[in-house]
């Protein structure tokens, strides 16, 4: 009789084990915000947003850092893709926005309380709109 319970137990973790993932698709919005390098953001270590913050969120962006939006609303949304390209890390095109203020179509993912975007498009670009130097100074690197 046990051997029969533990042969029905294993046979559906078996299955279960073998049917295919499936990821959640995504709501599509349209987002608007600026572009942010998520390490200095997230621990304040200097100020993180506009002009003042621009040179450092590249050179965090080129090593790696996870970029996000900041949007409109107030929350972070990670950037996973940002359309077609197949670099998701350092990624060129996203360099040459950072800090820029973007409205952009993508599909939106939540998990664990964490936003995610998959951008489809960028809609419009008003480049670096926080004109910060004058309240904050040039930051270190900047």
């Amino acid at each position: 009789m046990q051997k029969g319970i533990l042969f029905a137990i294993a046979a559906l973790f078996g299955a279960a084990m073998a049917a295919p993932a499936t990821a959640a698709s995504g709501k599509q919005v349209k987002l608007t915000g600026e572009i942010i390098d998520s390490w200095c953001y997230i621990t304040e270590i200097m100020y993180a947003e506009g002009t003042a913050h621009h040179q450092c969120a590249v050179w965090c962006a080129a090593g790696g850092v996870p970029v996000g939006i900041l949007g409109d609303d107030g929350q972070v949304y990670m950037v996973l893709k940002l359309g077609e390209d197949g670099t998701n890390v350092a990624n060129p095109k996203i360099l040459k926005i950072q800090t820029h203020r973007v409205t952009v179509d993508g599909d939106l993912h939540k998990r664990d309380g964490i936003n995610y975007i998959v951008v489809n498009k960028i809609v419009n670009d008003e480049g670096i709109v926080k004109q910060t130097h004058e309240d904050y100074g040039i930051q270190p690197g900047g």
